[in-house]
């Protein structure tokens, strides 16, 4: 496979194939595991994910990349086999998780700014030996009308670091995932979603031309524009679709290699729906496609519970989900294709 950055971007959103978000720190895949029984070790996170990554059907046709964990790069299966060989062979381009999460940020209670820019070069230069060709840096945006979050400066300096990130990503040789996310957590409707995003690209993008990063080898992972959780409202895939390519046609460059929307605490059904709408109402400039983990694994997840006996259950979990997903990648999708599963 070509090493340009511009090729490499371009497999990751190739014709209904996606991206497997696999990244949960230990902290998280800790609470997913709690949920369903299972001990968070090191044998139990590589069993999950080596799991997933040997599920071929779903690997082979409709995942083009996965987000890995600085632990799970390192690790080898239970044969011996490196994980990243096992996600090579399936035709999928190994990724990594490069930031060092989100932290409070200094005088703007609310807000915060995503750190992890010491020592990136360095570690970029050992992930790329490792077999990483992407990595992912996620900045938090969080809203809260009444509080004032986010705040100007909240959205500046994570603009800042993701080019900042991006521009170390490009110089070895790693096509960088830009993710915004702005949450949707709060009680605000989709029209301040709407606002908010706009205002995070617009940034965004203007940070990104200083820092000279190549949009041609960048791809974003956005949220969609939605109604907060606590609004007590749940906007149609149609209005979700129609306010989202809206919103990118005033932000986001024709230039970029695509688009992988994260889903951000959507159901599984919900992720797939939006997309689906979203490419339905096509064609766009962009690739638009899925970068999911919550709405990819909670199933397979579900199913496997830490049993070696549920493995190919639990596959099965995977690959109907990420074939749904494919669907509506390529705006093909249908609920009543769930009921069929």
């Amino acid at each position: 496979m070509s090493e340009r950055l511009e090729d490499i971007a371009a497999a990751m959103v190739a014709d209904g194939k996606g991206l497997l978000a696999a990244d949960e720190s230990s902290g998280t895949i800790k609470k997913r595991f709690d949920v369903i029984g299972v001990e968070s070790t090191a044998d139990s996170r590589r069993d999950y994910r080596e799991m997933m990554f040997r599920a071929s059907d779903a690997m082979t046709k409709y995942i083009s990349g996965v987000i890995l964990y600085d632990e799970t790069i390192h690790q080898k299966a239970a044969d011996g086999t490196p994980l990243v060989d096992i996600i090579k062979a399936s035709g999928a381009i190994p990724g990594i998780k490069v930031d060092a999460g989100a932290k409070p940020l200094a005088g703007f209670p609310g807000d915060t700014i995503t750190e992890g820019l010491d020592g990136l070069r360095e570690r970029l230069a050992d992930y790329y030996k490792l077999g990483a060709r992407f990595a992912k840096w996620r900045a938090v945006i969080d809203i809260d009308v009444a509080k004032g979050v986010p705040s100007a400066t909240s959205i500046g300096s994570n603009a800042h670091a993701l080019a900042r990130y991006a521009a170390l990503c490009q110089e070895a040789g790693i096509v960088p995932i830009v993710e915004p996310e702005v949450l949707m957590d709060g009680a605000h409707d989709i029209d301040t979603c709407y606002e908010i995003s706009k205002t995070t690209l617009t940034k965004l993008y203007t940070e990104l031309y200083a820092a000279r990063v190549v949009l041609e080898g960048t791809i974003l992972k956005p949220n969609m524009v939605l109604a907060g959780k606590k609004s007590g409202k749940v906007s149609s895939p149609d209005e979700v679709a129609g306010k989202t390519i809206k919103l990118f046609r005033e932000t986001v460059p024709a230039a970029i290699g695509g688009i992988a929307f994260l889903s951000g605490g959507q159901t599984d059904e919900q992720a797939t729906a939006n997309l689906n709408a979203i490419n339905a109402i096509g064609p766009h400039p962009w690739k638009l496609t899925f970068s999911y983990g919550r709405a990819l694994q909670a199933a397979p997840q579900k199913a496997w519970s830490g049993k070696a006996a549920n493995v190919a259950a639990a596959q099965a979990a995977f690959a109907h989900r990420a074939h749904m997903n494919h669907l509506a990648a390529l705006g093909q999708w249908q609920p009543t294709l769930e009921q069929a599963a």
